[in-house]
């Protein structure tokens, strides 16, 4: 049963005439940022490199194809596959990653040889040798990033289960439990392909749910080698009693949320866009549409207390919203259970003490009143195959009732 079907609510979904303004805008800021952040670390390696070295010209060729390499790929893939271009994509994700270290490596340096300037400190080891340990230092800075981005894609790709057992002071028909499963931020595209989404359908199916939640940004962005490669495929092959619900992420709206919502209808999954539906006849579900509805899409999402005017609050009461924004909203419309994630717990360590300042739960449990809340950081990665902080999780819920 379809809460709040009617014409009106659909109409309200339709799709903006342009779109690409804020599409347009959210790029620009970001290669602002990764260009000032390139250069300003591409200078610093030049300056290890002597005046009329040999490795002067290879340095600048290869750093400037590798830190344009995930936009050629991203933008390549689009009209074709292949395993340069796919290669590209993979380069530059990965460096998206490094570059975060190199840049706190040599702001690092920076500060050091700041204070030295004014208060000098460094031995004359160094100072009479600063050619050979700008060099050495350059070695080891990249033999340390190396590692690191190494080990943090594997991290990445080994996703864990996080057991959550929770009650609700409330009767679901003739259920006296619910076995969720929830699975966040798969991102898939070239990056989180279809060998690595089979493998997280394998780890879902594993748990025997009853019900499967995927809380947005299932897909990456654009769909076209998404379609290409039939990455979806695994989708299918989730099994739930219930079924499988989603809600929409700010990646459906990037990649363009009308056809990104048909294919995943076409793969056996109901997406909820300020929708509520009555499950197993036991328990409401309830799925918001994302916050960058308006930004995105020009799409204005309803409030939450509009939304539940058709829920039998009687009932337990389980709430999909991506962004972990505003929490008290759902403790007090009665929600028993939200379940968010877009914050990937920053991803990379320290993005993740930026991630705690700007939500209220950036990640894992809390209790609000009657209402539980999890926030994951999802199962899959955006940009950077590589987690550095947190491992990706799969999340288990069982939910018991009165």
């Amino acid at each position: 049963m379809i809460v709040q079907n009617d014409k009106k609510a659909q109409a309200s979904l339709r799709t903006p005439k342009n779109p690409m303004i804020q599409i347009i805008s959210f790029l620009a800021v970001f290669l602002g940022i990764f260009g000032g952040i390139s250069f300003y670390v591409f200078i610093r390696g030049l300056q290890s490199i002597q005046k009329g070295s040999r490795l002067r010209i290879p340095y600048i060729v290869l750093y400037w194809i590798i830190a344009v390499s995930f936009f050629a790929g991203r933008i390549l893939e689009n009209y074709h596959t292949s395993f340069l271009i796919n290669l590209l994509s993979w380069v530059g994700s990965l460096w998206i990653a490094a570059l975060l270290y190199f840049f706190i490596a040599v702001v690092l340096l920076d500060i050091l040889r700041l204070i030295n300037h004014f208060v000098p400190f460094f031995p004359a080891a160094i100072t009479q040798n600063y050619p050979l340990v700008k060099r050495t230092v350059f070695c080891g800075i990249t033999g340390l990033v190396g590692l690191l981005i190494l080990a943090g894609h594997i991290n990445s790709i080994y996703p864990r289960v996080t057991e959550l057992n929770l009650a609700v002071d409330k009767k679901a028909g003739n259920l006296e439990k619910l076995n969720i499963v929830m699975a966040s931020d798969i991102h898939l595209g070239t990056i989180i392909g279809r060998s690595r989404l089979a493998r997280i359908v394998d780890k879902i199916n594993s748990l025997d749910p009853d019900l499967v939640l995927l809380p947005g940004d299932i897909v990456d962005s654009e769909l076209t080698s998404i379609k290409r490669n039939s990455l979806g495929q695994p989708l299918k092959d989730i099994r739930a009693r219930f079924g499988v619900y989603a809600v929409t992420g700010n990646h459906e709206y990037i990649g363009g949320i009308e056809e990104t919502s048909a294919y995943l209808t076409d793969h056996n999954i109901t997406l909820l866009r300020d929708q509520a539906i009555k499950v197993a006849d036991a328990v409401y579900l309830v799925g918001r549409e994302d916050l960058s509805a308006n930004r995105f899409g020009n799409i204005s999402r309803k409030n939450l207390t509009e939304l539940m005017q058709g829920v039998d609050k009687r009932y337990a009461v389980i709430l999909m919203d991506h962004q972990p924004f505003g929490l008290e909203e759902a403790a007090s419309n009665g929600v028993d259970l939200q379940l968010s994630g877009h914050t990937h717990y920053g991803q990379l360590w320290p993005i993740n003490y930026i991630v705690r300042s700007v939500y209220e739960l950036p990640w894992g449990y809390m209790k609000k009143g009657d209402t539980h809340y999890y926030v994951s950081n999802g199962v899959g990665t955006w940009g950077p195959p590589v987690r550095i902080g947190n491992r990706p999780e799969i999340v288990h819920i069982q939910l018991e009732f009165e």
